[in-house]
């Protein structure tokens, strides 16, 4: 029996339940916006606020504009978190000794306080999402992920660099560090 031949009028079809950038988006941002309803109704905290200040709490001091490359949003996004996180007295911003056109960001003792109480509450949530997983699953999962962020940065390395991803701005992390959502 001859193998019947693609019609070229047959469109191209894409499962997107079998697209694995579509799952792991689809999943990222369900679990982004389950937690983020958590730390809003407990702490009036908006996604890009706790960002910042778990990057904080991660590093200490960080500018802006690094705080943007770690957390890949806007810069709009990250100012009026900025701005919002300082009027709350959370965060302070101070004149980088660097470079005075740069303001270096810091928890004050008001945001090292929400954190004491918000960063558990984050780790008890992972903890309640993961918990269907085995250990071994776990760990799997986290070093298949961090396989795929190593192939993803050769893929875009190969593409050349991105105006607002350049390498030489990135903030270098240890694959156990990143904060959760």
């Amino acid at each position: 029996m001859a193998r019947k031949e693609p019609s070229s009028n047959a469109k191209p079809e894409l499962n997107l339940e079998q697209f694995l950038p579509y799952r792991l988006n689809s999943l990222a941002d369900r679990a982004s916006q389950a937690l983020a309803r958590e730390y809003a109704e407990r702490h009036q905290l908006n996604v890009a606020q706790w960002r910042v200040l778990a990057w904080l709490s991660y590093l200490d001091e960080l500018t802006a504009k690094q705080i943007c490359q770690a957390t890949r949003m806007d810069k709009a996004r990250i100012s009026r978190a900025v701005q919002s996180l300082e009027d709350r007295g959370l965060i302070r911003r101070t004149p980088s000794s660097r470079d005075q056109r740069v303001h270096d960001l810091c928890l004050t003792e008001a945001g090292k306080v929400l954190l004491a109480t918000l960063i558990p509450e984050a780790r008890q949530w992972e903890s309640d999402l993961v918990a269907t997983l085995s250990v071994g699953e776990y760990r799997d999962l986290l070093n298949l992920m961090d396989k795929l962020e190593r192939q993803l940065d050769r893929l875009e390395q190969a593409d050349g660099p991105r105006p607002q991803d350049r390498s030489d701005d990135r903030i270098e992390m240890s694959e156990s560090d990143n904060p959760e959502e």
